[in-house]
């Protein structure tokens, strides 16, 4: 498709979005982004992430040259400049900062890696590994907040801070960098949860890339392996599940030189099978559960509480989840209905988990056509994610909000799907 960039006819991405009947709020719905972030790029605030591109072009029937023209404008033909940032900034202001927290630390990492081992040694000292320990004792108190948190969003502030002290310490101390690498790929794999939790997927994936270089640079092979599983959870967001599999084949070879006392390969096997269910492949879905229940033969110090969570408390919540994808609806209710009478997701206990596992439980009455348990479920859980600020709920109630388009006929579905929707763009 051809478009004409003379003067006063230029063709912009909202133009075309229009063209081709989507308003904003369905296209961010196809696209599983904030209606907040399609306005974004129609004022010109913000452009698509590349990886979003292909899609989009798709959705509006252009080639990705044609859509490069239309997301740039005319300045973007030979000589012209576009000044637009290659990425989607998310969220507040004090993202950028995050971001420049990321890249800072980065540099000092790649810097402090190019330093040899004689040079290292002559400028190594206790300090160093006293700022170390420091680093990861808060790192294990931030962890235990963000778990007790009911809005995520609140421990943000913290968690930057540490930042700004670790890579403080990473700067002064060119010296046996081992601890305070394994601090790094900790604090990095939480600053990641918080950013995935807020739906600010660029800055998730960016914090999970840094957590694996340098837990990588510490020989770190648990920690390691959990940046990589967190980095695959950024891909399924997207509907990426091949790439997934892909990431989690390479975080199971890391699990593989790991501690085997530990529960990360069996966190591995349980969110294979999330990718597996993705792609609709039930028999290694299945097996892949199996394999995650072995978690269950380990002791009572097969993680730590931090980085590493996976206890097999979750199983009954993961498999119902799973049943969910593949659309074996009896099995999935009968393991979900199993997971919300354990005493761990009981009221006033994990507002996140239960939120996720009541939205599952109204997809299933929405693929039923069953309204009442659409309306039962779907209500209390929106409740709970209005409570936490959750995204992590937000986004199951979002794949909701599409089941239940064609049941709009009942009033109450109707104002459901309303208040999704609002909660998409608050």
């Amino acid at each position: 498709m051809a478009l004409d960039w003379g003067k006063g006819n230029h063709v912009s991405l909202r133009d075309r979005r229009k063209a081709v009947g989507y308003s904003q709020e369905k296209l961010a719905i196809t696209l599983g982004v904030d209606r907040t972030t399609v306005g974004r790029w129609d004022r010109g605030v913000t452009v698509p992430q590349p990886e979003l591109r292909p899609k989009l072009a798709e959705l509006l029937l252009v080639d990705l040259v044609t859509l490069d023209g239309l997301i740039k404008g005319p300045s973007a033909l030979p000589g012209g400049h576009t000044g637009l940032p290659s990425y989607d900034a998310y969220g507040p202001g004090d993202d950028d900062m995050i971001r420049r927290e990321f890249l800072r630390a980065i540099a000092v990492a790649g810097a402090l890696a190019a330093v040899s081992a004689e040079d290292a040694g002559a400028l190594a000292d206790d300090t160093a590994r006293e700022d170390a320990v420091g680093h990861l004792r808060m790192n294990e108190h931030l962890w235990q907040v963000y778990q007790l948190a009911r809005s995520k969003r609140t421990v943000q502030p913290v968690v930057t801070e540490q930042l700004a002290a670790l890579n403080e310490s990473l700067a002064m101390r060119s010296a046996r960098q081992g601890r305070l690498y394994v601090a790094a790929g900790d604090l990095f794999q939480l600053a990641g949860e918080l950013a995935f939790d807020g739906n600010r997927h660029t800055d998730a994936a960016a914090s999970y890339s840094l957590a694996a270089s340098a837990s990588k640079e510490a020989g770190a092979f648990d920690l390691w392996a959990c940046a990589l599983i967190r980095h695959a959870y950024v891909e399924m967001a997207g509907g990426q599940y091949r790439e997934a599999v892909e990431l989690l084949s390479v975080s199971e070879a890391v699990a593989k030189r790991g501690d085997s006392s530990l529960s990360t390969r069996q966190w591995v096997a349980a969110v294979q099978a999330e990718a597996h269910a993705g792609l609709g492949d039930l028999e290694r879905c299945e097996r892949a559960l199996d394999e995650a229940e072995k978690v269950l033969d380990l002791g009572t110090h097969a993680h730590n509480g931090g980085w590493l969570r996976f206890d097999g408390s979750r199983l009954a919540e993961e498999r119902g989840a799973r049943y969910v994808q593949l659309g074996r609806l009896d099995k999935a209710e009968a393991a979900l209905t199993n997971a919300l009478s354990q005493e761990a997701l009981a009221p006033g206990h994990s507002f996140r988990r239960r939120g996720v596992v009541l939205a599952d439980l109204a997809a299933i009455g929405a693929k039923r056509n069953d309204r009442e348990q659409i309306v039962a479920y779907g209500t209390e859980a929106l409740r709970l994610a209005r409570q936490t600020s959750s995204g992590y709920v937000a986004r199951r109630l979002q794949g909701l909000q599409a089941e239940i388009g064609s049941l709009a006929d009942d009033h109450r579905v109707a104002e459901l799907g309303a208040e999704i929707a609002a909660l998409a763009t608050s």
